[in-house]
This record gives structure tokens, C-alpha cells and sequence, in this order.
């Protein structure tokens, strides 16, 4: 039986595919308030400006591809049973090939009804812009985001992975965002961690840090994993062979 490999995605992990993040940006994300964007209460106060700009995002989206980095946790799969547990809301783990993904934050290229959230309907290139007037099945919809100020639904899900996990990873993220940031809470004593990020964060004691970009990080995590090298980067900590 395969072990099972678990991944936390944040948004370093897209950023080589030229994904834009607010992670660096001071509060702005596209020179707009992240509050004005991507919050519960800035739909409320102004859903026009919301469609405007999660259909800017998804433009960008159809634009760019996978990076290696995505492309080789797909590739993982040949070895270890994989789940993607993203903060992302892009669909690039998908598109890299990735069989088994979750989305904590929601997904860029799914719209759902006000009304009723369980209805969601997915976007193509050809008609990805929505507005406040949008009407799909009888349903005005919204972008299939989770807004700050709103409950993650997957997150529960998320936990239950990371409990069954036998190697976890998390990759670019500052750490700074909850409740995906405690997800390395949940990790069974004695199960390996490993941390990639060019500027990581502080970690408890036993994370393997890998202090490299998404792609150069995960050829230097799948060397250790498949025995050809034994030296985590960065912190000095070493990596064990598994």
C-alpha cells in the first residue's frame, strides 16, 4: 500500500506561473484594498467591484500554465497515494495532473447562487465574466470564493487528511493565515514535515525546511523521498530517508 503524501499549497506555489498574490503587496492586491476584494462585507458594499475583479483574475488564469513544481507533485503519484490540500483558488494543481485536490479558499473558475451554495456551476474561457445581473438556471451567482469574514468549508476535510497523513508538506506560505495555517497542528507525532519556502517562516522543531522557490524545492523534497539525496536545504535540520 501506498504511503499517503500530503501537501499544504500556498500561494508561492503559483507565484512562478505569474499567479499575482497580495502575500508581498501591503494589504493590496492588483492596487486594490484586500478588504475591498476579497471580504464578505466588500461584496456587500460593492458586488460590482467583486465581479469586475475576480473576472480580471480568471483572464489571468486562462493565460498561464502549470510550473514544474505543480507538475511534479503530479508526478508523485506514481509513488505515494497524494492529496493537494490548496489555499489557491487557481486550478493549476488540476491542470498539472493532480488526481486528488482540495480547495480551502474556493475555486477562481466556479460561480455559485446566493441563494443556495450548493449549487455551482464551472466557467469556460469563452463566458468567464460575471456581474451583480448574471442569471445562470434562475440563480443571481457570486464568485465561488471564500471571502474573509466567511467559514472555510473544507477545512474539516483538510484536517481529516493531514491526520491520515504519513509525510506532510507544506509549501509557499507565510504561515500567517488561519485556519490553514494550523493545519501543521494536526500532524501525528513522529509523521515527517518538511517546509518549502524561499523566506520560511518559524517552524516548531522537526519541520525539515527546504528554503527554496515551489519548483526547486520540490526536485530537492522528491530526491529525498526517493533516496538520492538525504539533506534537507536550509535550517541545516537533517532529513531522514523514507
Amino acid at each position: 500500500m501506498k504511503k499517503k503524501l500530503v501537501f499544504s499549497t500556498g500561494a508561492g506555489m503559483s507565484a512562478e506561473s505569474g499567479i499575482t498574490t497580495f502575500r508581498d503587496a501591503g494589504g493590496l492586491w492588483e492596487n486594490y484594498p484586500v478588504m475591498d476584494v476579497a471580504s464578505a462585507d466588500g461584496f456587500r458594499r460593492n458586488p460590482a467591484l467583486i465581479h469586475k475583479f475576480y473576472n480580471e483574475r480568471r483572464a489571468q488564469l486562462f493565460q498561464v500554465e502549470p510550473n514544474d513544481g505543480h507538475r511534479a507533485i503530479a508526478a508523485l503519484e506514481d509513488l505515494y497515494d497524494v492529496y493537494v490540500i490548496t489555499q489557491n483558488v487557481d486550478n493549476l494543481h488540476e491542470r498539472a495532473g493532480s488526481s486528488n485536490v482540495v480547495h480551502l479558499h474556493g475555486e477562481l473558475d466556479k460561480v455559485r447562487a446566493i441563494d443556495d451554495e450548493s449549487l455551482v456551476w464551472k466557467l469556460d474561457k469563452a463566458h468567464c465574466e460575471t456581474s451583480p445581473e448574471t442569471v445562470i438556471e434562475g440563480h443571481h451567482v457570486r464568485p465561488h470564493i471564500v471571502f474573509f469574514q466567511e467559514a472555510v468549508p473544507n477545512f474539516e476535510p483538510a484536517v481529516k487528511l493531514v491526520q491520515e497523513a504519513d509525510i506532510f508538506v507544506i509549501i509557499g506560505t507565510s504561515l500567517a493565515v488561519y485556519p490553514a495555517a494550523s493545519l501543521l497542528h494536526y500532524v501525528r507525532a513522529g509523521v515527517p514535515v518538511y517546509y518549502i519556502d524561499p523566506r520560511p517562516a518559524t517552524v516548531p522543531e522537526g519541520v525539515y525546511v527546504i528554503a527554496q522557490g515551489a519548483s526547486q524545492g520540490l526536485e530537492t523534497l522528491t530526491g529525498i523521498l526517493t533516496g538520492q539525496r538525504t539533506e534537507a536545504v536550509g535550517r541545516g535540520q537533517r532529513a531522514r530517508r523514507l
